[in-house]
């Protein structure tokens, strides 16, 4: 041997067949040290550690395929609705066509306004002759019993008052008993003025009577009464059932209820209300329920005032602490409260749906113990939920959140263990992979926040560019707008992350991993905070987080995790579950809510909504989804195609399709009062008198019927009124116009046609009670809908009247606002004011009322001039006319 090779090691290479063990300078240039030679099945689909790029399409549609064949037919899933010829087979059974014939004879009385021949003698009469119908061949006791009642409550910052409104109010009972526990179930027949009120709520009260006649022929025994409340006073808002809960003999011995109500025509009723606190309605509706549909997160939604609507629910419960159900229609919310909320499309399957549901639901409540003691099981709040329509998921509020504390710090865990084996597998120190996981949660939220503004910017856009509610008819654009915006940011940031940071010592498959690991561990930690926040509907994160782990046990147990694409199997299989009852539950969602934003107002900029909802929904709905296109080749391109399609539905939001009005089906709103306005001077005077159309707009849009109606190019925003005075000098008709009073148009136009009962006010007496107080005794008659107004001036404040208290307790902003109403009796309303001047100085004026009436059901009234301008309206629009006054006078 040489000295030169003296001290040389000698390195001899063992034949083997293992290729993890030859010689690197011998491996395949590409070869990965764990690679595998690649079978049939992965040369189909992977090319270089990555799912080959074309096949990218079939990924998006095999979730979009899940979403149109299952989530969506689940969401609109009715069952056969049984006719009449039916009937001998299912003799105790619900029967469809029945309750479809009482709505429509229900509605061919026409709308059905408070104060309404249609309302306070057609309907009551229809109704009542029913009843007695019902009565006559009834296994069990009934009573039918007309309430006419007077009161008042305050209803948002109003003071909502009644007189002589009427119910028909029915109660069935087992022959011979004494019990004093009734469970209650209502609805209401009155409608909006312009509406039929076939959704809202004649359906309701159709299934109601059919309801009623199938318990009374039953010989199916019932534990407890059952009382029927058809409510004549909904719509004014709430009146009638506040007047049965405070006023009516029976109302003392109501322990549970349920309320059924609508904000669209047909689809299937939502349980959105349960409780309050009271647990055991929940169960009774599980073991009853044939057709489940109920979310928390639409109970959430409701009570946090998202929906700008009310039910009697609030009412029963505040006003007589009895605990409920709360239910309504939602699907086809665009015709709701507008002429074509008609029973011609009304679905029969809805009455087959929601009747089986209450027949069942009666039977089960009224027949339950925990009714005869209600405040024994009240235990606090619940989450519910159904699964696709086929079960309910119900636990209470405390099981909620111990299960999503386990589940989150159960992700946590496993993701820890992961992030260790990935440490093992790749033999980098744990040091650095927990440094990766750092830099990767960082990424991914960073990659959320872009995606959330990426939408909200096009949001704000789409609105400055004059395109909002461009998805109005066409609700697929929202996904082609907003989501794939979303879904864009979210896979861009994460893309040039792996892009810049392409020379890591983990394989791409790894680092995929990783980032979803670390969007589970987001998850986990959003689930902790929110259910600290005592958010009940965090239950869908916990669901998505629950998932992942499930398919992140089976990668470990089955090895798969540590392969570049193998491991995207079971993560599939287990993303599907959730992706399809989130895509359920969210397409419900988006059906309820797409008609609301075109009667939101304009104040909320629709699109802008959409965009956060869309937000929202992409990342419970694809979070785990979204992160995979970065294993596929080229998949920058495949993200920035997202843009792509984003661009493509912009073109098609500016061209007719886009357009968001149809006739009949998608109609533009607006409320149109022919007007006539007298302001009144400290002397009595008349400093200014003015007549013309006063609109309310319903949405955004409002000049898009610019250049079609009449005159209205001269329409001027009223908000200078709204300076000088008194409530804008307009006769808002509710709390809701109230609100946005701001905005509504006045555009001049002939007097109107008014009926003889002008709103007036008489002082009956002035009584002065001390150098600072006097007391004014007043009367107010008028039409059946009134508005008073009241304005205390130069240092005045009302410290006592006749009225609701609660305004003066609690120290409400005047002018105070006092709804009034009546319905078979127009006697005048005599009340009082006591007002304080600190000063005693009543030299100077002291009060002023403004007041307003409404003709809401006096077609006669509408005059040639004020038809021929509701006709120039296009034929998409909805208008509501009726003709109103309002007058101030100063005291």
């Amino acid at each position: 041997m040489s000295g030169s090779e003296k001290g040389v090691r000698r390195r001899v290479i063992t034949p083997t067949s293992d290729p993890t063990n030859a010689d690197p300078l011998l491996r395949p240039r590409g070869s990965h040290q764990y690679e595998a030679q690649p079978n049939g099945c992965e040369r189909a689909f992977v090319q270089r550690n990555k799912i080959k790029w074309f096949w990218a399409p079939a990924f998006f549609g095999f979730w979009l395929l899940l979403y149109v064949a299952i989530s969506i037919p689940a969401c609109h899933r009715l069952p056969r609705p049984l006719t009449i010829q039916d009937e001998a087979k299912h003799p105790d059974q619900f029967i469809a066509e029945r309750a479809e014939n009482n709505l429509r004879e229900l509605v061919s009385l026409g709308p059905r306004v408070v104060g309404s021949r249609q309302n306070e003698m057609a309907a009551l009469k229809m109704l009542s002759q029913k009843m007695q119908k019902i009565r006559s061949g009834s296994a069990n006791d009934i009573e039918v019993d007309v309430q006419v009642a007077s009161g008042s409550y305050v209803h948002w910052s109003m003071v909502n008052m009644y007189q002589s409104i009427q119910n028909i109010v029915v109660k069935i009972s087992p022959k011979g008993t004494n019990s004093t526990t009734y469970l209650l179930v209502n609805s209401h027949y009155d409608s909006v003025p312009a509406g039929p009120g076939a959704g809202d709520d004649g359906s309701m009260v159709a299934t109601m009577m059919e309801v009623l006649r199938v318990l009374a022929k039953s010989d199916k025994p019932l534990k407890n009464p059952v009382v029927f409340l058809f409510n004549g006073a909904e719509e004014n808002p709430l009146q009638a059932s506040h007047a049965f809960i405070t006023q009516h003999k029976w109302a003392k011995y109501c322990k549970a209820l349920i309320n059924l109500d609508s904000c669209g025509n047909g689809g299937r009723e939502i349980l959105f209300q349960s409780g309050p606190n009271h647990p055991w309605l929940m169960k009774n509706y599980r073991r009853a329920i044939k057709h489940p549909y109920a979310s928390t997160m639409g109970e959430e939604l409701f009570q946090h005032n998202f929906i700008p609507s009310d039910t009697d629910f609030r009412i029963f419960r505040d006003h007589g602490s009895v605990p409920g159900l709360d239910m309504a229609y939602t699907y086809n919310g665009f015709v709701y409260h507008t002429r074509h909320d008609r029973a011609e499309i009304f679905p029969r399957g809805s009455f087959q749906h929601t009747g089986d549901n209450l027949l069942a639901l009666v039977r089960q409540i009224a027949n339950s113990p925990e009714i005869e003691d209600s405040s024994k099981y009240a235990e606090g709040h619940t989450i519910y939920f159904d699964v696709m329509g086929w079960f309910l998921v119900f636990y209470t509020e405390t099981e909620g959140i111990i299960l999503n504390v386990i589940v989150a710090l159960a992700a946590i865990g496993i993701c820890g263990f992961a992030f260790k084996l990935m440490s093992v597998g790749s033999g980098i120190k744990l040091e650095k992979i927990l440094t990766r996981v750092l830099h990767t949660l960082l990424v991914q939220i960073l990659s959320v926040v872009v995606g959330a503004v990426l939408p909200i910017l096009l949001g704000l856009f789409m609105d400055a560019v004059h395109l909002p509610l461009s998805w109005f008819s066409n609700s697929w654009l929202i996904l082609g707008l907003y989501f794939t915006t979303f879904f864009f940011g979210l896979a861009i940031v994460p893309a040039l992350y792996f892009h810049y940071t392409k020379d890591d010592k983990l394989p791409i498959g790894q680092r995929i991993q990783l980032l979803l690991h670390c969007h589970c561990v987001l998850l986990a930690i959003l689930t902790l905070i929110f259910t600290i926040c005592g958010i009940r509907s965090v239950f869908v994160l916990m669901l998505s987080c629950l998932f992942y782990t499930v398919g992140l046990i089976i990668n470990i147990a089955t090895k798969l995790h540590s392969k570049d694409v193998a491991w995207v199997i079971p993560h599939i299989v287990c993303t599907v579950p959730p992706f399809v009852f989130f895509a359920y539950f969210s397409h419900g969602f988006f059906t309820t809510f797409i008609p609301m934003f075109g009667r939101f107002g304009e104040n909320l900029n629709p699109d802008l909504a959409v965009a956060v909802f869309s937000v929202a929904v992409g990342f419970l709905c694809c979070g785990f989804i979204i992160p995979v296109l970065q294993l596929f080749n080229k998949s920058k391109t495949i993200i920035c195609g997202l843009m792509g399609i984003t661009l493509l539905c912009f073109i098609i939001a500016m061209t007719p399709v886009g357009f968001p009005y149809r006739p009949e089906t998608n109609v533009q709103r607006f409320a149109v009062l022919h007007t006539k306005r007298t302001f009144h001077d400290a002397e009595n005077h008349v400093r200014r008198q003015e007549s013309g159309y006063f609109i309310m707009p319903q949405d955004r849009r409002t000049y898009t019927v610019k250049n079609a109606v009449i005159n209205m190019t001269l329409a001027q925003r009223i908000g200078s009124d709204c300076e000088k005075e008194i409530n804008c000098g307009l006769p808002l008709y509710n709390q809701r116009w109230h609100k946005t009073r701001k905005n509504s148009l006045w555009i001049p136009a002939s007097e109107p046609v008014l009926g003889e009962d002008v709103p007036t006010v008489i002082v009956l007496s002035k009584k002065q009670l001390s150098s600072t107080k006097i007391r004014y005794e007043m009367q107010l008659s008028g039409p059946n809908h009134m508005a008073l107004f009241i304005q205390p001036l130069n240092g005045a404040k009302v410290k006592d009247w006749s009225f609701h208290q609660a305004p003066l307790r609690l120290n409400f902003e005047p002018p105070y606002f006092i709804y009034f109403s009546w319905g078979v009796n127009g006697d005048p309303l005599k009340f009082w004011l006591e007002l304080e001047k600190p000063n005693g100085n009543w030299n100077s004026t002291t009060l002023e009322l403004g007041l307003g009436g409404h003709w809401t059901h006096h077609k006669d009234l509408i005059t040639p001039d004020f038809k021929k301008f509701l006709d120039s309206f296009p034929k998409y629009v909805d208008a509501t006319p009726w003709p109103a006054s309002f007058e101030s006078r100063i005291y």
